[in-house]
């Protein structure tokens, strides 16, 4: 049950950040392709659709692909230090 409900959380998060992302890309005060960009990663987690493009982001434009994976690895270090655990290798 627990885990069901984070999933749920997962893509209401995602679809709210895609949402203010195309939002951004008409309002001048967001920032439309961030937002579109969190929103895909959130996604990306839970839905095979989302991650699908998002590799196809990495492949078509490679420098947001080296950005993705470095600030991915980052943020798993992170998580890691936070939860008190060494990440499997």
């Amino acid at each position: 049950m627990k885990q069901r409900l984070k999933r749920y959380a997962v893509l209401a998060l995602g679809w709210l950040f895609i949402f203010l992302g195309i939002l951004g890309l008409f309002l001048p005060i967001l920032q439309g392709i961030l937002f579109l960009t969190i929103g895909l990663i959130l996604l990306s987690r839970e839905s095979e659709w989302a991650a699908g493009k998002l590799d196809w982001l990495k492949t078509r434009y490679p420098r947001f692909g080296k950005t993705y994976d470095e600030a991915d690895r980052r943020a798993m270090r992170l998580w890691e230090r936070l939860r008190g655990r060494k990440k499997p290798d």
